[in-house]
């Protein structure tokens, strides 16, 4: 018995759906590697999702814009408006310039000069002169910004020593006159306390001293 007939129509229930998607869209892919290996055609698929995801193959030999551009060619339909033609436009210019910019810097290198006519090759040797002068001139400038710095912070060292000298001269000054106060201090304190222990000791002593005189005293003859 044969496979019966299925309606072509959405599927209703979602987990159905996301799986024949997933089925449907792996066949179609297939069925497009498969015609462009047997029949060598240039063959684009681009798929999307209900959800919105991007699935998209094309031939090896040929890309999808290339694709896009045979399409609007051979069927009269304007795909790119002029804003996107100058979009479109402006990255070939700069897809060229990068190109050539390459072929100048191999050239630079000394690479793949051996095509080249001795007007491109003196173009080449002027333009490696230039560029060791200015590297020259960029180098001394440098060098000369090195020095200017060098010197500066020489200053700078050397200020900073002169203040750390004055700060150890203050502190050592301070020190001794700090030093020499409480020497003073002490021996004025010294002085006063054996003033005060001659004083304590006159006034314990029981006795005084009456001085006699040495010569006779001449009104006691009289």
């Amino acid at each position: 018995m044969g496979r019966g007939k299925i309606e072509i129509k959405r599927i209703e229930n979602s987990s159905n759906r996301q799986v024949t998607f997933a089925k449907r869209r792996a066949g179609l892919l297939k069925k497009a590697r498969e015609i462009g290996v047997l029949c060598d055609a240039e063959v684009g698929v681009v798929i999307f999702s209900s959800a919105g995801k991007l699935y998209d193959f094309w031939t090896p030999k040929t890309t999808l814009p290339r694709i896009l551009e045979k399409y609007q060619t051979n069927s009269g339909k304007i795909l790119w408006d002029e804003k996107h033609k100058s979009i479109s436009a402006e990255i070939d210019r700069v897809k060229k310039e990068n190109d050539n910019m390459q072929i100048e810097l191999r050239h630079m290198k000394g690479e793949d000069i051996n095509s080249l006519q001795p007007k491109e090759l003196i173009a080449i040797e002027e333009a490696l002169q230039n560029g060791q002068t200015n590297l020259r001139e960029k180098m001394m400038d440098h060098w000369k910004m090195h020095k200017r710095n060098e010197k500066m912070l020489e200053e700078e060292n050397k200020l900073l020593v002169l203040r750390m000298k004055r700060r150890i001269y203050r502190s050592l000054l301070s020190c001794f006159q700090h030093q020499q106060e409480v020497e003073l201090s002490g021996g004025m304190r010294e002085m006063d306390l054996g003033y005060q222990q001659s004083r304590d000791l006159a006034a314990q002593m029981p006795f005084t001293f009456r001085v006699q005189p040495s010569h006779p005293n001449l009104q006691e003859d009289k």
